[in-house]
């Protein structure tokens, strides 16, 4: 598999960031107690969710400052301290939060300055792959956001510079500044809305794009039951989430057999095909997929070279044309 993932590298934007088409998203395994927990997690079981996806090839792992408070950057660090691989590593900044966990946001020179050096120790490295703006809020400080992210990279401290979860107008306030390496949107076959305008104007412009939520938080795995939705822990904020509950869960659920019936064809699973749906787009450069056990990571990882013809392409398409949300 490793052979094969190197064969596929796709260049990030503007950069010289070589990524494989799926990287390692860290946000379940920031744990629990916070607001957009996924419930508890052991730390043990994340560290080797990690080594599992590099030993298979995965060369980048996307975490935020936020994940955890802070946890999930310490859990990525305590991974790499412990394997031979060298992954580029990417995080986000923008949300902070109070002693009393509750989260606020800011874009303040003074503000990011705090919370770069905060990942920076965190992580244990002297420079961040990737760093990037994680929610435009408040929007009246992108300007001096962006501005304040492009002289990090000045100092050296972060090697490029990207934005997640924009709108085009965002964009283009942020590129009259410094341009933008890449865009970190969700994009899956439940979520397409940036096929619009914001795809398209990426592409244009050279900014790559890493999508996240490809399997839809893990809804399109083909593990995912009313059963445990409804057994899900009381801080898993996915228990909110529309897709997960009624009348769109039954819908979505026959989606994850139309997506098993085209990997059963091929030895894969459904989420696996949904990965790969995404990036049939000629947009996104590569996926996020996150993985809470090495066995999950093991059912995701066929995604590193994994991909769906123009015609399962248009089986998927047609199923969504004819059920919609």
């Amino acid at each position: 598999m490793t052979t094969s993932a190197s064969q596929s590298l796709r260049t990030l934007g503007n950069s010289d960031l070589q990524l494989t088409p799926i990287g390692f998203g860290a946000w379940a395994i920031g744990g629990g107690n916070w607001e957009f927990a996924w419930g508890p997690q052991d730390d043990n079981e994340s560290v080797a969710a990690i080594h599992r996806a590099l030993d298979l090839g995965v060369n980048w792992i996307d975490t935020a400052a936020i994940y955890g408070l802070g946890h999930s950057e310490e859990i990525v660090a305590r991974a790499l301290k412990t394997t031979s691989h060298k992954p580029l590593v990417f995080t986000k900044c923008s949300m902070r939060w109070h002693p009393d966990r509750s989260i606020y946001r800011s874009l303040k020179a003074a503000s990011l300055a705090e919370e770069l050096e905060g990942s920076l120790r965190r992580l244990g490295v002297d420079t961040i792959d990737l760093y990037q703006i994680h929610w435009p809020n408040p929007d009246e400080e992108i300007e001096e956001g962006w501005e304040t992210l492009a002289r990090f990279r000045e100092q050296g401290k972060i090697r490029w510079i990207g934005v997640s979860n924009f709108t085009v107008e965002q964009m283009k306030r942020a590129q009259k500044i410094a341009p933008i390496t890449s865009l970190q949107p969700p994009y899956s076959m439940l979520r397409r809305a940036i096929e619009e305008e914001v795809l398209p104007f990426a592409l244009a412009n050279g900014i790559g794009v890493i999508n996240y939520s490809p399997m839809v938080s893990g809804l399109l795995t083909g593990r995912m039951t009313a059963e445990r939705v409804a057994a899900f822990p009381a801080d898993d904020w996915r228990r909110r989430a529309v897709e997960f509950n009624e009348p769109r869960f039954s819908r979505n659920m026959r989606l994850v057999e139309v997506l098993r019936a085209i990997g059963s064809e091929h030895g894969v699973g459904p989420g696996v095909v949904a990965v790969a749906w995404t990036l049939h787009h000629p947009a996104i450069t590569a996926a996020i997929v996150g993985g809470r056990s090495a066995q999950q990571v093991d059912g995701v990882a066929p995604a590193l070279h994994f991909r769906l013809t123009v015609e399962e392409y248009a089986r998927i398409n047609a199923f969504l044309a004819e059920n919609p949300a």
